[in-house]
């Protein structure tokens, strides 16, 4: 039976309309009971669709989190379900910092600050365990940059240095950034790619998001938000 067959016949299940009637018109606990393996995401994936609310999934560990994390982007798609992991490569353990845990990290506060439309957050307690940076304070170290602003590359090489990035040759991870002329390089630690702003004189031109590998242009885009380190 393929996917899509299943989805809708969870879709039209009694219990799962039920349980969107429920949400939708209360903000009572409800339980579930009697679901088991990939049965959980088929009736969130089912239920989210129509709640028009965000949605926090809490597992009992990391390992059970990416699981229902594999389902939900099947079911859901990726950009609508998102991952909110511990910054550290072990638990507690705050010298090892994984830098790519602490940017999925920071593209789930920035997905929340921006109040775009409602995502699946799927997370685990020592992630949650974990001190995080207030709404004022991430507003505060957010640099927000569009196409057609007007402002110089030597405002923005400074703000850069005091949210602590590192000036490099090339970028090649969340924290790097790099000038060429009239051009910066800026991996944020809000996106999964890096930044390349082009200005002409002292206007913002262009801003393209760009391969690491290849240093290749992937996609151009209008606006830009720049988060540092959270964790930190």
């Amino acid at each position: 039976m393929s996917q899509t067959l299943i989805s809708a016949y969870y879709a039209k299940a009694l219990q799962t309309q039920n349980l969107q009637n429920t949400i939708a018109q209360t903000q009572h606990r409800t339980q579930l009971k009697g679901l088991v393996g990939s049965s959980l995401s088929l009736v969130i994936a089912e239920v989210f669709k129509t709640a028009d609310k965000p949605f926090l999934l809490i597992f009992d560990d990391k390992e059970e989190a990416a699981y229902y994390l594999n389902d939900l982007e099947q079911l859901i798609g990726q950009k609508d379900v998102l991952f909110y992991p511990g910054s550290y490569r072990r638990p507690y353990q705050i010298e090892e910092t994984n830098n790519a845990n602490v940017l999925l990290r920071a593209e789930v506060l920035n997905r929340i600050n921006s109040r775009k439309r409602p995502v699946v957050i799927v997370t685990y307690p020592d992630a949650l365990f974990e001190k995080v940076v207030t709404k004022r304070e991430l507003e505060k170290n957010t640099l927000k940059l569009s196409v057609g602003e007007e402002l110089s590359i030597d405002f923005v090489n400074e703000v850069l240095f005091e949210y602590k990035f590192k000036r490099v040759d090339f970028v090649t991870e969340p924290g790097d950034f790099a000038v060429r002329g009239g051009i910066v390089d800026v991996f944020s630690f809000s996106h999964d790619e890096p930044y390349r702003i082009e200005f002409f004189g002292d206007e913002v031109d262009s801003i393209r998001t760009f391969d690491v590998e290849t240093q290749l242009s992937t996609e151009r885009i209008k606006k830009v938000s720049i988060i540092p380190n959270v964790a930190n």
